[in-house]
């Protein structure tokens, strides 16, 4: 038994090791989504190489999800092997003590072994939610990657439809891309106040007043910024251009607009907020990826020097993959921790049997004792000629009166 408990112990803290080692490559998928943001430099294979992204991080994350079903199996495997180990032990013991019980022991029993039944009965049930939750996330993942589509072609269509209405009025465009963040923040499955905040004020180094648009946490304490920068009548100049002059001088006042947006946010220095961890970039939202590619396109060193400035530039599409690859890292931060809170369970309920078959074999000892000490002393009551049985009945004989006989099962024994 002391040896089957020492074998367990060491099995769930060689799980408890693994968790924690998925938990230590957090940092890795941080390097990771750094590394991805370089290979925009590349403009005109932009969009190749998002969608060879999102094919890795698909990949990804379905084998992250054969990896939590393995370990989901492996625990429902160790549950029931728990289980069927206590049955064995528990009816082998009460097979060999059983007999030595009365109705009245065996209700005590039952009340003894109540509380192992109910952690076993929470354990199992913990670990069927965990089950169902991982297929209910994966079913939302597959329509959050159909919605990307969607939601990109759909942004450009409210674009050119509000470029009038918006033309000359700076307040109503920045409300207009921090309105299109916010709904890319909504498609990404991270949730408002949890894991992203929006429109907070704090305060630098140098106790300057800030509001950026998103802080978006990360596990063990880290955020990324995000802050929406719109160029919109730059844009629809060259959109609406109506020969080749036009539009190459618009195009230069758009890279020109994304230029001063970009040094506008780097020099705001929101990596150094108080109360926030923010990584050493900052991620500018460009609302509209259409000129975000022409910009781009137009300017090769734009990404590069944008980003010597510590300032990447998304659109929601990049914006869309980064923040799922954040929910995706938070979901199963999330499902390691219940992990971790189900071995512990596991080994709680296992401290618990073993310290109740310890007592269940001190009772057994304690029962031989007792029978022992029962059969001696029954033997001096009605064993051999002087015995004390044999004794009272000669009074009786003699004519001494008794208000009440022994037992017959007493004076047959001494016969």
């Amino acid at each position: 038994m002391r040896t089957r408990s020492g074998e367990r112990e060491l099995q769930l803290k060689s799980d408890i090791a693994r968790l924690e080692e998925r938990s230590e490559q957090i940092p890795k998928l941080e390097t990771q989504l750094q590394e991805r943001e370089k290979r925009l430099q590349k403009l005109q294979k932009q969009i190749t190489e998002l969608k060879s992204d999102n094919a890795q991080l698909t990949s990804s994350i379905e084998g992250e999800q054969r990896h939590h079903k393995q370990q989901l199996e492996d625990l429902e495997v160790a549950r029931k092997k728990m289980v069927g180990e206590f049955e064995n032990i528990a009816n082998r013991v009460i097979d060999e003590k059983g007999k030595r019980f009365d109705e009245n022991n065996r209700k005590g029993m039952d009340e003894i072994l109540k509380p192992v039944r109910e952690q076993l009965k929470d354990f199992r049930t913990r670990v069927d939610e965990i089950h169902h939750s991982d297929v209910k996330e994966r079913a939302s993942l597959k329509e959050h990657l159909n919605q990307l589509q969607q939601l990109n072609q759909e942004m450009n269509r409210e674009a050119k439809n509000l470029t009038r209405a918006l033309k000359g009025d700076n307040k109503a465009q920045g409300n207009w891309g921090e309105l299109i963040l916010e709904r890319v923040l909504e498609q990404s499955g991270l949730r408002k106040g949890v894991e992203y905040e929006t429109q907070g004020s704090y305060r630098d180094s140098e106790n300057k007043l800030l509001r950026p648009d998103v802080i978006v946490h990360l596990p063990e304490g880290k955020d990324i910024i995000v802050d929406s920068k719109v160029s919109l009548v730059d844009y629809s100049r060259y959109v609406e251009a109506e020969d080749e002059t036009q539009q190459n001088a618009a195009l230069a006042d758009l890279v020109k607009s994304v230029r001063t947006h970009i040094s506008d946010l780097s020099s705001k220095d929101y990596t150094d907020l108080k109360g926030v961890r923010s990584l050493d970039f900052v991620l500018m939202f460009m609302p509209i990826e259409t000129a975000f590619v022409a910009a781009f396109q137009s300017d090769e060193k734009l990404f590069s020097d944008a980003f010597e400035k510590k300032i990447v530039v998304v659109t929601p599409t990049t914006l869309l993959a980064t923040l799922r690859t954040i929910e995706n890292i938070w979901r199963y931060e999330r499902q390691n921790q219940n992990a971790i809170k189900i071995a512990d369970k596991a080994s709680a309920v296992y401290d618990k049997l073993r310290g109740f078959v310890d007592d269940f074999e001190k009772i057994g000892t304690q029962l031989t004792t007792v029978q022992g000490s029962y059969d001696a002393a029954l033997n001096k009551l009605t064993s051999g000629r002087g015995n004390l049985i044999k004794q009272a009945g000669d009074f009786v004989e003699l004519g001494v009166k008794v208000k009440k006989e022994l037992p017959k099962s007493i004076t047959e024994l001494s016969d």
